[in-house]
């Protein structure tokens, strides 16, 4: 279909652009900030007020290469890993299962059920009451805490619900008359027609237990060997610089480059996120508009 370019429509066009090209700074331009400033020269770079977008000076990588020394880093990169990958099994598995069972017209009681786990999405007992029943059933100060709470969404329920009712009944009835069960009928032949919104659940599980602090903070006050990456660099970025190295002339340059050293940590943090993303991306639109409409 060819539109008529008309004056109305090329000003609408260059508007449309403008907008866009300034969302896009926006977004783009703190990456480049952080990114410029962690190699910037610590001199220049400590009396500097503006956005970086070059390096300050001469380029310098000893922020990296302090942080990297630092033993308790690369522990707590093994926990989140660790956390990612046992999370977001636990929800492929709970989400599907649970999304499977509400996408059924046959459940007794499908419309009731699934209205009361609705409205804990607006209504919840809150920060307190959960850790009460974290504490009482014995997972605090354990790695469990850091996977089993956060393991099954409702938001992710009615996504993976909606998508799979878009699923034609005639391939789950044919899949019966062959003899299969339902845990065949949901892995076999529902689930892969929703590999879409199953992989933008998994990036939102996986993107969401990267960068989860406040729930090691909560659950796990008295063992620092179970910190996920974001609470150790939180610790970094709060407390003194100086304090991740061990020999004397180390902590001088943790102090000179102190801020540079902050900008390093979170590019640290960020880049397995960004590395990661473009692979999955493609699943997203598909993904949140197969789980969101139905038709």
């Amino acid at each position: 279909m060819k539109y008529k370019i008309t004056p109305g429509r090329v000003i609408f066009l260059i508007i449309d652009v403008i907008i866009l090209l300034l969302v896009a700074f926006v977004c783009v331009a703190p990456i480049i900030h952080i990114i410029m400033g962690s190699i910037s020269s610590p001199e220049k770079l400590n009396v500097y007020t503006k956005l970086i977008f070059r390096p300050l000076g001469k380029v310098d990588l000893t922020p990296y290469r302090i942080i990297l020394k630092y033993k308790k880093l690369w522990m707590a990169y093994r926990n989140t890993l660790i956390y990612i990958v046992s999370t977001c099994a636990l929800t492929a598995v709970l989400t599907s299962i649970a999304g499977y069972v509400f996408s059924r017209k046959r459940m007794f009681m499908r419309n009731f059920f699934m209205l009361l786990i609705s409205f804990t999405m607006l209504f919840n007992g809150g920060m307190i009451p959960t850790y009460i029943i974290i504490r009482k059933i014995g997972l605090v100060d354990t790695p469990y805490s850091m996977i089993i709470p956060g393991a099954l969404s409702v938001f992710n329920i009615i996504l993976m619900r909606t998508s799979m009712q878009n699923v034609p009944q005639e391939l789950e009835e044919a899949a019966r008359i062959d003899g299969a069960t339902d845990i065949k009928v949901l892995f076999h032949v529902i689930l892969p027609l929703c590999k879409a919104t199953f992989a933008v659940i998994m990036l939102f599980t996986a993107v969401a237990k990267w960068n989860d602090y406040f729930s090691a903070l909560l659950y796990l006050p008295n063992k620092q060997q179970y910190y996920p990456l974001q609470m150790v660099l939180r610790e970094i970025l709060i407390t003194t610089t100086s304090d991740i190295t061990n020999t004397q002339s180390l902590q001088n340059s943790a102090t000179m480059y102190k801020k540079a050293i902050e900008y390093a940590c979170i590019v640290v943090s960020t880049l397995p996120i960004l590395c990661i993303y473009p692979f999955v991306q493609k699943y997203f639109v598909t993904g949140m508009t197969l789980g969101a409409v139905k038709s």
